[in-house]
């Protein structure tokens, strides 16, 4: 039997529980309040689309080369330092008198967000003995589950009920105070490891390896050229209002948590392949019965549901498989796995905020279709070559 946690590692881990929650929540919050930040400085609702794209992006790209430049800086270091740049430039955001204010303060909160992911999980694991990483990571993460069932409908509330500014004032401030305490109680005793730009090269040129990466960035894109018009969907489409925006946000959360339960056992007796597969098309059946469906509120959090469940399958299978593709790979592989998915958000916002003025509703699933279907083809194109040659592992 393994012993348990001691109380201040716990406490730790539950401080930086609590910065992937902040981050989480900072990260997708314009989702929700999407209307909210259009109003709040006269934008248009791709205007403000655009800044989740650019957060995105910027995560995307920052991720791997901050490891690779700067990842030989001690684990709680570069956890302090990008939740400092995000807090900083959430507060930026809260200030901010215009919209290239704005896209400067996302990009800087992707920044920062591309130095605080990566990092969450390897510093929790390397503060407990070898047998209780696992459920150190598990504690890291429950700040990230946290922030879908409760973060994000709050963040949704709080945007409509005091302002946009209000919201991304409270995201700052609650950065910073987090930094605090993780400069107060997590211990400075977990060393970086940068990564080599070689290994970085090898993964995204391999075919193999980058077609696996590619499921998760067109996965997200799919999820992202509906879900970032959720707000606009509700409101124009569903003849709902600020307080539905925000139960279908809390729907969501709860869903998500079953479906956290869901995959758990699933993955006991089921292939990361097959797993993503089933994933994939649950979402791609569900945008299916989204356009042909009644355009009703409680068929679209009916709907929802089904949406959550389907995307909590498909990203820690996906995380699995990558580990099982590139296990001595493992940590740069799970960065730029997290890379291709901001990567994903980035696009797919992009993509809404392009096609939602134009073709409306209908548009957004038409596309949110096409991409599921160029990651079910990166998916098999993957599998083909994997059972093709010998492992990656030995390759690179």
């Amino acid at each position: 039997m393994h012993s348990p946690i001691p109380g201040p590692d716990r406490r730790a881990l539950r401080l930086l529980s609590l910065a992937y929650f902040v981050q989480a929540v900072g990260a997708l919050s314009v989702v929700g309040s999407l209307e909210a930040i259009s109003t709040a400085w006269a934008l248009s609702n791709a205007q403000s689309a655009l800044l989740i794209t650019v957060f995105g992006v910027t995560f995307a790209v920052s991720a791997p080369v901050l490891q690779m430049t700067l990842g030989h800086l001690r684990r709680r270091s570069q956890v302090l330092l990008g939740l400092s740049v995000f807090s900083l430039a959430a507060l930026l955001f809260a200030v901010g008198s215009s919209y290239e204010t704005l896209l400067l303060a996302r990009v800087l909160m992707g920044l920062g967000a591309g130095f605080i992911g990566p990092v969450l999980g390897a510093l929790g694991s390397n503060l407990v003995a070898r047998e209780q990483q696992g459920s150190a990571i598990a504690v890291v993460l429950l700040g990230l589950s946290i922030a879908g069932l409760a973060g994000m409908p709050i963040s949704a509330w709080i945007a409509h009920e005091f302002g946009a500014r209000s919201l991304y004032l409270g995201i700052g401030a609650s950065g910073l105070l987090t930094a605090a305490m993780i400069g107060l109680w997590v211990p400075d005793r977990v060393a970086g490891q940068r990564a080599a730009p070689t290994d970085v090269l090898a993964l995204l040129t391999h075919a193999t390896t980058l077609s696996a990466f590619l499921v998760v960035f067109f996965v997200t894109s799919g999820v992202f050229a509906t879900y970032a018009f959720l707000a606009p969907i509700i409101g124009n489409d569903f003849h709902g209002n600020a307080n539905d925006i925000t139960l279908a946000l809390g729907v969501l959360g709860v869903a998500g948590v079953l479906g956290n339960l869901l995959v758990t056992r699933l993955a006991l007796r089921t292939s990361a392949e097959r797993l993503l597969l089933l994933g994939i098309a649950l979402l791609a059946l569900d945008l299916l019965g989204l356009a042909v469906m009644p355009r009703q509120l409680g068929g679209l959090l009916l709907a929802l549901v089904v949406w959550a469940l389907a995307t909590d399958i498909v990203w820690p299978s996906q995380q699995r498989r990558i580990v099982e593709l590139m296990p001595e790979q493992r940590g740069i592989a799970l960065a730029l796995t997290a890379s291709f998915m901001f990567g994903g958000i980035g696009l797919g916002s992009a993509a809404a905020g392009w096609l939602y003025p134009v073709f409306g509703y209908i548009g957004l699933l038409f596309a949110s279709l096409m991409f599921l279907l160029l990651a079910f083809g990166s998916l098999c194109f993957s599998e083909r070559r994997a059972r093709m040659q010998a492992p990656v592992s030995g390759l690179i």
